[in-house]
């Protein structure tokens, strides 16, 4: 190798290979780095030797691994380089082949032209022998057409069909044989040879239709014919199944030779099977239908449905009974009458329910979807249960469906209640006005027909929604509690515009019977009371439901109403007493001893009324008119009509008023009135205060007065002022210390206690003008 080469191929790497240098750059640097790490001193230079030996088997090492890798890469490029050349060598030999073949092929070319000749002239004879052989069947096609059209039109199906069916094969063997063999490469069927076939047929497409007609009108008409002559039925039925029978050969041959591109004869798939289902559901729709919009709106309702509810289980009878021994027994055809019947009931009630239906036509739509329906009458039958899972059709009305049409139940129910409460008040208003006591029932007590009419009102819907259900039930029990609410609102408002009217006219035309007919009003109350609290229990027995949300407001109104008519007899009985309160601790009443006689007499007849009052008011009033004569007797004395002048008119007051507490006591006990209400002796008061009066040393009093208010803690300043007024006798100092002592103590109230001294008002003391820049002597 001469020296320009050398030079040349050293040039040469340079070129190719620059990172080579920067290789050995980059080596010479890290070497030089390491060795002025290592041999940094001099004393490191005796481990020279063992570096360079350590770094002489690294360097070998290194170099035999990539002799071993360049050698392998060697070997590999030496394999490829084989099989390139076995792969020219191959396309050589297959472009050498395909030379030949392309040589053949030309030579060949005018043997194809002879053979598509051949092919035409036998397509064209095929077609021929094809008509020749079918010339019979074809001349006696049109009148097997019209033999055909007779025997349908007689209703002969069997026979029909079986000419049906023949005409139909001489069709399709005629399009067959037109078309050619399967797998021929022949141009097969023109379009218009196909066309003139079918025109030819055509009156067999008719045919079709005519059958489908009468047969279709057969199978709806199948109930009916049952009782009568079925064969014309089974007929049918067996029409359909060989109809079945062909659609399953024409599709299995189709999937067998889909590569071949095979058509359906025309008309097919007939599936007369699912067309006989429909038609079933079609009369049964058409059917009830009838039935359905004949006097269906208003009163009719439920005849209507009574109606529906017949004409399927006479049906049904039918079917099961006749009709399903006339068809395989794979049809279920209970099964498939109960389908259909179950979709037309869910359609037609889903129309009624959007009428504007009255509450009776509703309950009547409710109880017949809700529990006639499904009962052991109707669908419930152990017999039909095995036929068919209702539960998987769904419901004749969807959930939300039902709650409108509850909804519309009740509201239509509230408007007839709220409608019947306003009369019923109306009547009791009137009743108010008879100059003739009130009713008394078999306990004695007033009443008028109020409650009985709302109670049996409001227990009698209770009881009709329980027939659709509890949740029904809780819902109108709810409607009327509210509804109850009203009413009683406005009964307390006639109780006091009854009360306004008497007040008016008491002194031109008195009301002889009024106290009456606010004892009768009382008790009428208590009895809706006890109506309420029964139609409250029944919420509470399924505190569960979503709808027992119990209404606390007719209870709060019928307290109300029933206080305000216990206010009203009060007001009866203070205006009764009020002449004789005028002279009670008078002069008048000092000298003669017959005003709490008259007051006596008064009381007793007033709770001889009061006895025709339910318990507990009967006590309650009887308590109330105990307390009212004693806080009246207590303002008479406050009122300071008499002042003792000395100690014998104290004596005489003393005794009096001891004298009236006894008789008071004598003739409330005889009157059956307990003594004491709310930790409070009424009468006892009249004596307590009779004992402030009798003491006889004023200093005294502060002693006596402590103890009063021990027992009566709202007793205040003006009262003991009013009280020792009346005495007469009370020096200033003593009356200060009294005075100064009630002011600093004011004690508690205790539980239980009822203020007597708050609802007495002391009049104030008269005072003497005078000016105000002047002292009052």
């Amino acid at each position: 190798m001469s020296d320009g080469d050398t030079n040349g191929r050293d040039n040469h790497e340079v070129e190719v290979w620059p990172e080579l240098e920067r290789a050995e750059c980059l080596a010479r640097g890290a070497a030089l780095k390491w060795a002025s790490g290592v041999f940094c001193r001099p004393e490191h230079l005796e481990r020279l030797g063992q570096y360079r030996k350590r770094e002489s088997q690294r360097t070998a090492s290194i170099n035999s691994r990539l002799k071993s890798v360049v050698q392998s890469y060697l070997e590999g490029v030496d394999w490829g380089l084989g099989q390139l050349r076995e792969a020219r060598a191959e396309l050589r030999e297959v472009s050498h082949d395909m030379h030949k073949v392309n040589l053949e092929s030309r030579k060949n070319s005018e043997q194809v032209t002879t053979l598509e000749t051949f092919r035409d002239v036998s397509v064209n004879h095929r077609q021929l022998f094809a008509a020749v052989s079918n010339l019979p069947r074809l001349y006696k096609v049109r009148s097997m057409v019209l033999e055909t059209e007779r025997l349908v039109e007689s209703r002969r199906l069997l026979e029909a069909h079986a000419r049906l069916m023949e005409l139909e094969r001489w069709q399709d063997e005629v399009l067959l044989q037109l078309q050619g063999p399967r797998g021929s490469s022949g141009t097969g069927l023109t379009s218009e040879d196909e066309e003139l076939v079918r025109n030819y047929f055509s009156g067999v497409g008719c045919l079709v239709d005519a059958l489908a007609k009468e047969l279709w009108a057969v199978v709806g008409s199948g109930l009916t014919l049952s009782h009568q002559n079925p064969t014309p039925f089974v007929s049918a039925v067996r029409i359909v199944e060989r109809e079945e029978a062909l659609d399953h050969i024409f599709l299995e041959e189709r999937r067998s030779t889909l590569g071949h591109n095979t058509p359906m004869p025309p008309g097919r798939p007939r599936c007369w099977r699912d067309r006989f289902f429909k038609v079933i559901e079609e009369a049964v729709s058409a059917r009830f239908r009838s039935v359905s919009y004949l006097h269906t709106q208003g009163p009719g309702l439920a005849s209507h449905l009574s109606a529906l509810q017949h004409c399927i289980m006479g049906d049904l009878s039918t079917v099961r009974h006749f009709l399903e021994q006339c068809v395989p027994t794979h049809y279920h055809l209970t099964r498939a009458y109960l389908r259909s019947c179950h979709q037309f009931l869910q359609t037609h009630l889903g129309l009624v329910s959007g009428w504007e239906l009255e509450g009776g036509e509703i309950f009547a739509v409710l109880n017949w979807v809700l529990h006639i329906y499904n009962s052991s009458e109707m669908m419930g039958e152990p017999a039909l249960v095995a036929e068919l899972d209702i539960e998987d059709m769904g419901p004749l009305i969807s959930q939300e469906g039902l709650e409108q049409l509850q909804n519309k139940y009740v509201q239509k129910v509230r408007k007839s209640v709220s409608e019947w409460m306003h009369k019923a008040l109306e009547v009791e208003l009137t009743d108010w006005q008879r100059d003739q006591e009130p009713d008394i029932d078999h306990e004695g007590c007033y009443h008028t027909s109020l409650p009985t009419i709302i109670a049996q009102m409001l227990e009698e819907n209770a009881r009709v929604a329980l027939m659709i259900s509890e949740a029904l039930r809780d819902q109108t029990i709810q409607m009327g509690l509210y509804e109850m609410e009203n009413l009683l609102s406005r009964f307390r408002d006639a109780i006091i515009e009854f009360g306004k009217e008497h007040h008016r006219d008491h002194t031109i035309n008195s009301n002889k019977f009024y106290l009456h007919y606010l004892l009768a009003c009382i008790s009428n109350c208590i009895i809706l009371k006890a109506s309420t609290e029964c139609l409250q229990q029944q919420l509470c027995s399924f505190p569960s439901n979503r709808y027992s949300r119990i209404p606390l407001g007719p209870l709060a109104a019928l307290d109300r109403a029933v206080r305000k008519a216990c206010r009203l007899v009060m007001d009866h009985l203070l205006f009764e007493l009020q002449p004789h309160l005028q002279e009670l601790l008078s002069r008048t009443w000092l000298d003669q001893g017959d005003v709490t006689s008259n007051m006596c007499g008064v009381l007793e007849h007033h709770c001889e009324l009061y006895n025709r009052v339910r318990q507990p008011c009967r006590q309650r009033l009887k308590e109330e008119c105990q307390w009212l004569t004693v806080v009246e007797y207590v303002r008479a004395l406050m009122q300071k009509r008499l002042v003792c002048k000395s100690n014998d008119e104290r004596n005489q007051l003393v005794q009096r008023m001891s004298q009236d507490a006894q008789q008071l006591r004598d003739h409330l006990q005889s009157m059956e009135i307990d003594g004491t209400i709310g930790e409070v002796n009424p009468t006892a008061l009249i004596l307590a205060l009779a004992d402030i009066i009798n003491v006889k040393d004023p200093v005294m009093l502060i002693l006596e007065i402590s103890g009063l208010v021990a027992k009566y803690p709202d007793i205040n300043e003006e009262h003991v002022s009013a009280l020792l007024d009346v005495r007469g006798d009370v020096p200033k100092d003593v009356r200060k210390s009294i005075l100064d002592f009630l002011e600093q103590s004011t004690p508690p109230l205790p539980p239980g206690y009822r203020p007597i001294f708050t609802e007495i008002l002391v009049p104030s003391s008269s005072m003497h003008f005078c000016l105000p820049t002047a002292k009052c002597t």
